[in-house]
């Protein structure tokens, strides 16, 4: 018997600088991890938990068949996000409306797993609470955490990161080389020969650089923010300005001077080494979560003595001092404060008496952003502003959280949750902003007004007795997010407040939403008749007040209605009036998902080849958006496609978007349901049972990006024999992504065609490097030129 070799999944960051040290810890928690299923990092801010877990994950990697994951917590404010969140990290998407705590531990019940939770601590309880639950579920699942105190959960196993190894005091007959043993030195060498090229230690300098790794604890970070001071001052010059700050903290008790005094004497320090209006700058910058981009800071930041044209100076002076790091490529810069310096200068923030100021100036523009997000979705720029807004989300998710907890500014919070309707749609993230919206609207003083007295003097009234458009719309987008869950009910009841608001407003827009969102329902429940009325009034009632982007996306589903009752003549139509339009504003999204159904339309018309071209072309525009629902719905498209003519290949097809399914819960659109079981029918009747179900196992067993490129290209066979999977060092995703490589594609580019992050990508290119030894892409590619087609994953 066979096997094939397991596909190793390292869902991690690259490293951006050197690993030094940490043998014996990184042995320990390795022993750890093989006799307990938690195992937790303590530690100190800037101790190295974080590095020290992550290079644990690498080097375990192949003990975990089904991945390692990291999920940083660090910009998580809302402890009521934190499952949300982790199944963001782990790519889970879901919409249905089974609590996240289920849907994630039915995602990993079979799962041979590592997680590691990085920076726990400040929502501890809700981390173990969760972290026992998902062991509780999956027994194959292990965890690692970082924090900066234990989780307090049965079993947990603890290590306490301790700093780096050090020279004691009496280093006077010490060898140059024997220094260089210790860690900390090593350390401080190779992160001072990056900003002073050329650096070594050496007779002269080796006892200033013992004393001042001394000085810090052996604590990495610390080590590191004092090494970028050597592009300015020497080592002994360094030395005494430490010598000098800490005498002056500690002065009169030498118990006050604890490792994490010491690296918040370090961050006063480098503080104190800015000019003022960089401090400024640092100290505002900490409202921020998750980084930002420079139009972000000149217009959050600027003013009260920062003119905004001296921002883009300040940044540079920030990176250059190590407060600020720059993260992204040539196209798209960001920055983001590390964690430690954040909320350094959090704390002072609050003693300056500016954060509330901040804070709303943060949700101002997050606002003005999620604004313009939506009038410009409908257009050429569609891709470009849903990477913005998945990059913001951490801003959106604090700016939201300060409007949900600041007194009267409920309403803000609801036209920013509506404002990114089909950005949260677009994401697959629809139980988040249903959770927002439904905390907005119970906290918005408008709540309740509805079925008020007609004069608005009821109690929850909005200000002035006056119905609130912003929460009609709120309501719309809940109703809306609530039907493609299939939360039929709740989408009913939200409706009827609506309406209630409806008849006071008298708003066309509204009352066409209403149509539109109780025709969604109505078509998904397979009331196709009923459907076809409601959505030809919201058709009618877009087209009155001339919104476009509603006109075709109630057409998409409104030629669902027709094509599914027999009425070609009427669905075509209107087919073709959506994609005449999406042509003429560039849009990806709904032309996706219009060809989707469209196709449908022309494949029963017996176009089989136009109708796979129209699927295939559907998933081409589905990339960018990483729209794992979307790419699903026109795999099992391509598998009814292909019973008839390749049984085969509907059967794989069939088992691939099985598994697909199993992240959603279920497929969504019901409606459908009809031609997936005629098709599959007809399928197993050209097969045979025994060949059917031998087919449909093999697409179960396709990683998604071996499904999608199946289903992309006919040739590509579903499954390799085991000796050419062993051919290679690297694994089948790794030759994959070598392969993208050679082609001369960007890790943007990889990212974007096998839909993962893209600091997977630039995880596993950094990984294909270090397995073959090489330091260079145009390596790679000559490498992959070498091997020719006999390595695993290579079309035939």
């Amino acid at each position: 018997m066979t096997t094939t070799a397991p596909n190793v999944s390292c869902h991690l960051p690259a490293e951006l600088n050197s690993f030094i040290g940490r043998r014996h810890e990184i042995a320990e928690v390795k022993r750890l991890l093989s006799d307990a299923r938690l195992v937790t990092l303590i530690g100190v801010g800037g101790v190295g938990k974080t590095r020290l877990a992550m290079r644990v994950g690498f080097d375990l990697r192949r003990s975990y068949p089904d991945g390692v994951w990291l999920v940083e917590l660090a910009a998580l404010e809302s402890p009521e996000l934190l499952v949300q969140s982790v199944m963001e990290f782990l790519e889970i998407q879901d919409r249905s409306v089974r609590p996240p705590i289920e849907v994630l531990t039915d995602h990993l019940r079979d799962k041979k797993m590592l997680l590691i939770l990085d920076n726990c601590e400040h929502l501890l309880d809700e981390c173990a609470s969760v972290a026992e639950t998902l062991m509780r579920a999956a027994p194959g699942l292990r965890i690692l955490a970082t924090s900066r105190q234990p989780l307090g959960v049965v079993g947990e196993q603890m290590m306490a990161v301790p700093p780096l190894p050090m020279p004691d005091f009496d280093i006077s007959r010490s060898s140059t080389d024997s220094l260089k043993q210790f860690d900390a030195i090593r350390l401080f060498a190779d992160r001072s020969q990056s900003v002073l090229p050329g650096f070594e230690i050496t007779d002269d300098n080796q006892d200033s650089v013992a004393r001042i790794v001394r000085r810090l604890d052996g604590i990495p970070l610390a080590i590191e923010l004092a090494a970028v001071r050597l592009r300015a001052i020497s080592v002994e010059q360094l030395l005494a300005r430490l010598d000098d700050r800490f005498r002056l903290l500690t002065m009169g008790a030498r118990t006050a001077l604890p490792r994490q005094q010491t690296l918040r004497a370090l961050i006063d320090w480098s503080y104190a080494l800015c000019t003022e209006q960089e401090r400024l700058l640092w100290t505002r910058l900490s409202v921020f979560s998750g980084g930002l981009d420079l139009e972000a800071a000149e217009h959050v930041c600027s003013g009260d003595g920062i003119d905004p044209d001296e921002i883009v100076d300040l940044v540079v002076g920030l990176v250059g001092k190590s407060v600020l790091a720059r993260e992204g490529d040539q196209t798209t810069v960001r920055y983001r404060l590390l964690e430690t310096i954040r909320q350094y200068g959090r704390d002072r923030l609050r003693e300056s008496g500016e954060e509330a100021e901040l804070r709303a100036r943060h949700r101002d523009w997050f606002q003005d952003l999620a604004s313009r997000g939506q009038r410009e979705w409908f257009g050429p720029d569609q891709v470009a502003w849903f990477r913005r807004l998945r990059a913001e989300h951490g801003n959106i998710r604090t700016a939201l959280d300060y409007c949900l907890t600041t007194p009267g500014e409920a309403e803000r919070g609801l036209a920013i949750a509506t404002s990114l309707r089909f950005y949260w749609i677009g994401s697959g993230s629809l139980r988040e902003p249903r959770d927002w919206l439904d905390r907005l609207l119970a906290a918005d003083p408008a709540a309740g007004s509805a079925a008020g007295p007609a004069d608005g003097s009821g109690p929850g009234s909005a200000a002035g007795g006056e119905p609130s458009i912003v929460r009609a719309n709120a309501l719309c987008v809940n109703a809306r997010l609530a039907v493609l869950q299939s939360d039929f009910a709740l989408a009913a009841d939200t409706l009827t407040e609506v309406r209630e608001l409806a008849k006071k407003l008298d708003d066309a827009a509204i009352l066409a939403e209403i149509s539109y969102v109780s025709g969604l329902a109505t078509l998904i429940q397979r009331d196709l008749t009923g459907a076809a009325a409601l959505l030809e009034e919201a058709v009618a009632g877009y087209r009155e007040v001339d919104a476009r982007m509603g006109v075709v996306n109630t057409l998409l589903y409104l030629a669902t209605a027709y094509s599914l009752l027999g009425r070609s003549d009427e669905a075509v139509p209107r087919f073709k009036e959506g994609l005449e339009i999406c042509e003429g504003r560039e849009d990806n999204w709904f032309t996706s998902y219009t060809l989707w159904v469209y196709a449908l339309e022309i494949w029963r018309q017996g176009d089989v080849a136009r109708a796979v071209e129209m699927e295939r072309q559907a998933i081409r525009l589905k990339e960018p958006f990483d729209d794992r629902l979307g790419t699903a719905l026109c795999i099992e498209a391509l598998a009814c496609m292909a019973a008839d003519g390749t049984p085969e290949r509907s059967a794989v097809l069939f088992g691939a978007s099985q598994e697909r399914w199993r992240s959603f819960g279920a497929p969504p659109f019901g409606y459908l349901s009809g031609l997936h079981e005629a098709s599959e029918a007809l399928a197993r009747e050209r097969l045979g049972e025994e060949e059917f179900e031998a087919a449909f196992r093999r697409g179960t067993e396709l990683t998604p990006a071996d499904a999608l490129a199946y289903a992309m290209c006919q040739n590509v066979k579903p499954a390799k024999p085991a000796a050419a999977a062993q051919s290679s060092p690297l694994t089948r995703r790794e030759m994959e992504i070598a392969r993208l490589v050679a082609q001369g594609m960007t890790n943007k580019a990889i990212a974007s065609a096998l839909v993962i992050a893209q600091r997977t990508a630039e995880g596993h290119v950094e990984h294909i490097l270090t397995k073959l030894g090489f330091n260079s892409r145009a390596q790679i590619a000559a490498w992959v030129g070498e091997q020719g087609h006999d390595l695993p994953g290579s079309a035939p």
